[in-house]
Order: structure tokens, then C-alpha cells, then sequence
């Protein structure tokens, strides 16, 4: 497990599965496993789609028969109650995967070596701050 886990938003039509809206596409090529080994990787999942009632429901079952459960599903948080407009529809996640990026979708496969490369980041990123000086010299 890594000590430096992410809490990642996925969307679901388009990203998890071909988009079939309102339908259940087919699931992308290596999506569940790369979901299933970023779960035990000891990354937080939230499945963050446009979907809602029967929708929602439908996709969190085909994700939970292949094999995925997610930390929370259009919240931040599991439990997370909407009071009227203080609670923002946007998320709060490390990362978010949806096939709306700008310049699309990458492969699950691309996607996973992105991840795995985070915490290595922001390792990095600290030990930079660590050094003095204006332009990071000693």
C-alpha cells in the first residue's frame, strides 16, 4: 500500500465504459483492472458522473459486479449530504479522470503509469522546497 494515496474522481460514460448514454456501454479496454489495482495500490476511488437515479444506480452495479466498489460515488465523501447550495456539485478529489479532458482520454494502461508517477511527484516537489535561497540554491 502506498503511503501517498490519491483520492481519485472518475467519470463513467466515456471513461469506464464506451459512452452509451443512457445505456451501459461496453467497458474499456483494461478499465476495471486498472481501477482494481489502483484500489489496491491504496488509492480512493469516487465515481463522479453526470448520472443520477436509475442511471446511477444501474452504473454502480455493473461496476460493483466487475469487480469495483467505489469510496464514494458523486460526493466527496461517503455520507456527504447536499444542504441546499453550500455543498458544491464539483468534488474534492486529487485527480479527476473524465474522456471530456481537454485533448481527450488516455489509455487505462497510460493513465496507470500517470498515477503511479504522483507520489514520486510530490516527493520531489518537497525536497525542492526544502532548499534555501530564491532560485532554490543553498
Amino acid at each position: 500500500m502506498m503511503t501517498n494515496s490519491l483520492l481519485i474522481a472518475i467519470d463513467f460514460d466515456g471513461t469506464i465504459v464506451e459512452d452509451a448514454y443512457p445505456s451501459i456501454g461496453k467497458p474499456r479496454i483494461f478499465a476495471f483492472e486498472t481501477l482494481k489495482q489502483l484500489q489496491k495500490d491504496g488509492h480512493r476511488l469516487i465515481l463522479w458522473t453526470y448520472r443520477n437515479g436509475r442511471t446511477l444506480d444501474k452504473a454502480v452495479e455493473f461496476c460493483k459486479e466487475n469487480g469495483i466498489e467505489f469510496y464514494a460515488v458523486n460526493q466527496s465523501f461517503p455520507g456527504e449530504e447536499p444542504v441546499g447550495s453550500s455543498v458544491p456539485r464539483k468534488i474534492n478529489a486529487d485527480l479527476f479522470i473524465d474522456d471530456r479532458n481537454l485533448g481527450g482520454i488516455l489509455g487505462w494502461g497510460e493513465i496507470y503509469h500517470e498515477i503511479s508517477k504522483q507520489p514520486l511527484r510530490a516527493e520531489e516537489e518537497r525536497k525542492k522546497k526544502k532548499k534555501k535561497g530564491f532560485f532554490r540554491r543553498s
